[in-house]
């Protein structure tokens, strides 16, 4: 079966590991490199150990898997006992029907989606078991985030391993002519070993391994595939028709009909009986209200009256505050238009002042130069005069 493909892993594992023993000598007793041998055998381990998490992934699926073509059987069985009826009734309460964690949850959720959308009648938007049980869950129980990256880690395994092997036969070359050079041909041919060993098998085991891993997920959405259409044919729980709608919307109104005949009845009667009665009635609780509480009413009107006076005059006083302050408004804007033309007053003022003062400030230079002049004459004069 293709679920089981995964043990070819492990068969491939032995005897690419015994072939790389073989190959570095340790079976003859022959080791042509300790340094060889132990990037191989590291390289092992690490896909070893990759191994190792995929195959308890792809058990966990398979269990999961197998248990679910088991429920399809046994609803099948079940189905044909029944003589064709759904199962739906026995499984709707029942809260244990997988074993598995995963299975149990998503079915229990399903159920109570599906007991939450119930009436007398079936259920009346019934969903998909798809929606809950799908490749998804298949995905997760299978660890599909890491199976799935695991065919490139094999080659780029390999890769380096080439990488690797050729950097430690280049370092270790060394030779100037041609002796030296035949002398280091060896770990050259060393390192290419390695280089050579660890691309073959990193490159096998990532074919194989990706191989395997397609297989075993394809065998797993078949069987899912199988279980939901048993599911759906044997178990799935039946719809609501529209002609069950219908039928249950024709009671209704039925019935609504009815309550509204029995109010019409009790509604029924002569019109003016019924106006006089109800009239008597008023006119009673008045005599009876004014009996008991007259004294209080007139109390009550007395108050009534003396505030509606008082409110009178209150809004006779509120009418002259506001004139008032209409009145004081107008003054204060009167005020503001006066200081506003004695401010323009002033700054004319201010500015004749400025013109008078440069006007004098000219005179008076005028009046010093012709005084300096004149002084300056007089002192010309003067000399003149003394000699």
């Amino acid at each position: 079966m293709r679920n089981r493909l995964y043990y070819v892993l492990f068969l491939l594992y032995a005897v690419v590991v015994a072939f790389v023993l073989y190959v570095n000598g340790v079976f003859s007793g022959e080791g042509t490199s300790v340094v060889n041998l132990a990037i191989n055998l590291g390289f092992l381990v690490v896909i070893g150990v990759l191994f190792f998490v995929s195959f308890l992934s792809f058990g966990r699926l398979n269990r999961v898997t197998d248990e679910l073509m088991e429920f399809a059987v046994s609803l099948q069985g079940e189905y044909k006992e029944a003589g064709g009826k759904n199962l739906w009734h026995k499984y709707q309460d029942k809260k244990d029907v997988f074993e598995n964690e995963e299975l149990r949850t998503a079915y229990n959720k399903y159920r109570i989606r599906i007991k939450s959308q119930s009436t007398r009648r079936g259920v009346v938007s019934p969903c998909e078991l798809e929606e809950y049980i799908n490749e998804n869950l298949l995905d997760r129980v299978g660890m599909n985030f890491f199976n799935s990256g695991i065919s490139g880690t094999m080659t780029g395994l390999g890769i380096l391993g080439t990488f690797l092997g050729l950097s430690m036969g280049l370092g270790s070359f060394r030779g100037e002519d041609i002796y030296t050079i035949s002398d280091n041909v060896g770990p050259l041919l060393s390192g290419m070993k390695v280089a050579f060993h660890t691309s073959v098998y990193g490159i096998l085991f990532s074919l194989v391994f990706n191989f395997v891993y397609r297989s075993i997920m394809s065998d797993a959405y078949e069987k899912l595939e199988i279980f939901l259409n048993t599911f759906r044919q044997t178990a799935q729980p039946p719809a609501v028709t529209e002609d069950e709608n219908s039928a249950a919307m024709v009671v209704y109104q039925a019935g609504m009909a009815n309550t509204l005949r029995q109010i019409l009845e009790l509604m029924k009667g002569d019109g003016v009986e019924q106006t006089a009665a109800v009239e008597r009635m008023v006119e009673n609780f008045g005599r009876q209200l004014q009996a008991s509480m007259g004294a209080d009413f007139q109390k009550l009107g007395s108050t009534l009256r003396a505030a509606g006076e008082a409110q009178t005059a209150q809004a006779a006083n509120t009418e002259e505050m506001i004139e008032a302050v209409k009145t004081l408004v107008e003054v204060n804007r009167n005020v503001q238009s006066a200081l506003a033309k004695v401010m323009e007053r002033q700054e004319r003022f201010a500015g004749e002042l400025k013109a008078q003062k440069e006007q004098l400030s000219r005179t008076c230079s005028e009046m010093s130069d012709e005084i300096s002049g004149q002084l300056y004459a007089f002192e010309q004069m003067r000399n003149l005069y003394e000699k």
